[in-house]
């Protein structure tokens, strides 16, 4: 079996990063696998992450047949992230290892695992969607609004008066400490509607 081991670490915790591969290299050879590729990466848990992009093409392209990383957090985003990669990984045919939680999604039990995940993912998706549509409710019974605050549409008399005075957008937004684009808008806004 070829794999692909994916080592991380944040800019904050350079020093992990060997050790996970050893820790990797280790597990890899007990199992018989050859490894395809060793990819390190550093890069926060939120941030892009290029060669984590590079591991997930070569498994679209069937280049490896599994992914192991030291421990789920190196791999996922957040647990949406990680359950759509998972879910992805799974549809190809490409096992996923996690040693630290002894996680390994290569096995039938493993497969089934990650099922579980994506039910338990779209469950919290549904109950967080839900939770947001009944606070929009109760906001709107209450008479309260809904969405960003209008703070610069409350300033457009001020802005059309500079307007009409020869200030430049970028003048306006500026003395006003609004964005440029927030200024145009509004003033396109009411040309249109003289129009």
């Amino acid at each position: 079996m070829k794999i692909a081991l994916y080592a991380r670490v944040s800019t904050l915790d350079q020093k992990t990063v060997p050790m996970q591969v050893r820790a990797m290299l280790d597990y890899a050879r007990k199992r018989r696998w050859r490894v395809a590729m060793i990819v390190r990466e550093t890069a926060s848990g939120a941030g892009e992450r290029p060669n984590r992009a590079g591991i997930m093409s070569a498994a679209r392209k069937r280049e490896i047949d599994a992914i192991l990383v030291w421990k789920l957090d190196r791999w996922g985003r957040s647990l949406a992230d990680l359950v759509t990669t998972l879910e992805e990984l799974s549809h190809l045919g490409v096992g996923f290892v996690s040693i630290t939680e002894t996680l390994d999604f290569t096995t039938p039990a493993g497969k089934a695992l990650v099922g579980m995940l994506s039910v338990f993912a779209a469950f919290e998706r549904d109950i967080l969607r839900e939770r947001i549509r009944a606070g929009i409710a109760e906001a709107r019974k209450n008479g309260q609004p809904h969405g960003r605050p209008r703070t610069v549409g409350l300033r457009f008399q001020e802005i059309r008066k500079l307007h009409r005075q020869g200030l430049t957008r970028s003048a306006i937004s500026r003395q006003l400490s609004i964005s440029r684009t927030s200024v145009r808008r509004l003033l396109d806004k009411a040309n249109t509607v003289k129009r």
